[in-house]
């Protein structure tokens, strides 16, 4: 495993605590994507980012498999809403502990 200075390890521990939001802010941007896509080509591979990004915000298998097979980008927009209404909940009450 290569050696990182402290500046490099900061960085990347900093990816890490705010790697939920950035999860978050891709679906978000996902979404829009999928109301503007095209061709089916283009919707089957932003249904893959959205079930990987998914997956990085560990969100239950059931759930993601039920949003993904919808292929209903409303379904995925209502749920965004929510997990970005319960991350700002919980940013409210302070940084979780490590």
């Amino acid at each position: 495993m290569p050696e990182f200075s402290d500046h490099q390890r900061k960085v990347i521990d900093r990816y890490y605590d705010q790697r939920d939001a950035i999860m978050l802010n891709k679906l978000q941007e996902l979404v829009t994507e999928l109301y503007l896509a095209e061709t089916d080509k283009k919707r089957e591979r932003l249904w893959a980012r959205v079930r990987a990004a998914m997956v990085n915000l560990k969100v239950k298998t059931g759930l993601i498999d039920h949003i993904a097979s919808s292929r209903d980008p409303a379904i995925l927009a209502r749920n965004v809403q929510d997990w970005l209404r319960t991350a700002s909940q919980q940013n409210r009450r302070g940084p979780r502990p490590k």
